[in-house]
């Protein structure tokens, strides 16, 4: 079973119809224990980064990722749930990320008239043919939604970047945590794909 974590903040529906789509058995829950009990922890997030925390503090699901990710079973951040596994963000400068992970997020400069926010289809560099990339070949497209990007402190954590108009960290693999800034529920067969590497990390 792979736990959905409700906070209050993040896009649960297209996640749930994925996951469902590929033959996965999820909850969707904010209760601690639920969250622990599972197979594997996904992390959705959209709008605000100081708006999250502030939901994911209120809900008490703050606590309940950090423990699930001390218990070495598989999570995956998307979208603003890769950024709040970060310490902050220029976005929210006096709210405190969940500090999992190190690295700066920052505003997508518009240098040259780009569109902000970075919204449709950018290809991918994989850095790393392991994790959610296992079998996907070449400079696959997936779907992006976001206004502010990561570049990641460690660069060792970076399994695949993107441009736009400056290099974006585009996901990340830290022992069992994986996050993507990129949504793959919204991603084709790519981003099911992924969804089912991530699934088979948990073992199932």
């Amino acid at each position: 079973m792979i736990a959905v974590i409700d906070y209050g903040a993040g896009n649960l529906q297209s996640v749930i119809k994925a996951m469902n789509y590929i033959g996965c058995d999820c909850i969707v829950t904010n209760e601690k224990e639920r969250i622990l009990n599972s197979d594997g922890a996904i992390l959705p997030g959209v709008g605000s980064f100081g708006d999250a925390m502030d939901c994911l503090i209120n809900s008490g699901a703050d606590e309940a990722v950090r423990d699930f990710v001390k218990t070495g079973k598989p999570f995956l951040g998307i979208c603003l749930g890769l950024q709040l596994l970060f310490g902050g963000s220029e976005e929210s400068p006096d709210v405190k990320g969940l500090g999992l992970l190190r690295g700066n997020i920052t505003k997508i400069p518009n240098d040259g008239g780009l569109k902000i926010p970075h919204m449709g289809w950018n290809s991918l560099d994989i850095r790393r043919h392991d994790g959610l990339f296992m079998g996907i070949e070449g400079e696959p497209y997936v779907y992006f939604v976001h206004s502010y990007f990561l570049k990641a402190e460690d660069e060792n954590i970076v399994s695949s970047r993107t441009t736009y108009g400056t290099q974006i960290d585009a996901s990340v693999s830290f022992e069992n945590i994986y996050a993507t800034q990129f949504h793959p529920e919204k991603s084709g067969k790519v981003g099911l794909q992924i969804l089912k590497n991530f699934v088979s990390l948990t073992g199932r």
